[in-house]
């Protein structure tokens, strides 16, 4: 079953490029914005996480706490975040969860299994401090995204 708007946003304990997370307590009163790309080193999610390590100072602005997801591992993101900060010109500073088992992306309802059962596609979820789902935008993996429109 997909989430809802107004719905508590899944809770979860994961793994990511600056350590482990339990999600609401990472959240704590801030604003979130979670959001899935296909696959590591693909040059669509290499543009979009360098746009939005870019965005930070605006997010910050905001009290909005980013988060990125892929099925790909901490290692495979740690070598990323390198080709992501040379090839944009930025430096990654937000946490990428690696989610290789599907958990996250499952709860999330993030994997389109008519395009593929190991990819997720470009979800975005914007969660209220109180950990309710506010806004979810889906993409299919083939479509960037604008995130100066998720920003603003």
């Amino acid at each position: 079953m997909s989430l809802r708007l107004g719905d508590i946003a899944p809770d979860f304990t994961a793994e990511t490029s600056e350590g482990s997370i339990k999600f609401h307590e990472w959240l704590g009163a801030s604003w979130g914005v979670l959001f899935s790309h296909p696959a590591d080193f693909t040059p669509v999610c290499t543009t979009e996480l360098g746009a939005v390590a870019k965005l930070r100072s605006e997010f910050d602005k905001r009290n909005v706490k980013v988060v990125a997801l892929s099925t790909d591992s901490v290692a495979s993101h740690h070598q990323w975040i390198g080709d992501i900060n040379e090839t944009q010109k930025t430096q990654v500073n937000f946490p990428i969860i690696a989610d290789p088992d599907f958990k996250v992306s499952n709860l999330y309802d993030m994997i389109h299994p008519q395009v593929s059962d190991k990819f997720t596609v470009r979800s975005v979820f914007v969660i209220g401090p109180d950990k309710k789902v506010k806004l979810t935008i889906t993409y299919p993996a083939a479509t960037g995204r604008n995130f100066d429109e998720i920003c603003g």
